[in-house]
């Protein structure tokens, strides 16, 4: 259930900035802020992955929080500060 959340949490910030790029940019724009959170996702929980396999078993805390969903919480965190970062920039030079 957890890891559900999150792949539809991803796939709702990546709908949401594809419209947003749309919108303000064109569609070009609009694909490759697509493109980049998906090679970001999949790198990210690649390497998650291996900083979760130092940590815990496979097993993890129970059912519904094993290492997978783990590695999941691990890059959403760091992803959420990436893009608070990456898109804030974004924001500011839209403003200006």
């Amino acid at each position: 259930m957890i890891t559900a959340f999150i792949f539809f949490a991803h796939l709702f910030f990546a709908l949401y900035i594809f419209t947003k790029k749309w919108q303000n940019e064109n569609l070009k724009g609009a694909f490759l802020n697509l493109v980049l959170i998906g090679i970001l996702f999949s790198v990210g929980w690649t390497i998650a992955t291996v900083i979760a396999k130092i940590f815990m078993d496979e097993k993890g805390f129970g059912i519904q929080f094993n290492r997978d969903t783990f590695s999941l919480t691990l890059l959403s965190i760091t992803e959420f500060f990436f893009y608070r970062i990456y898109y804030k920039e974004a924001k500011d030079d839209n403003e200006k």
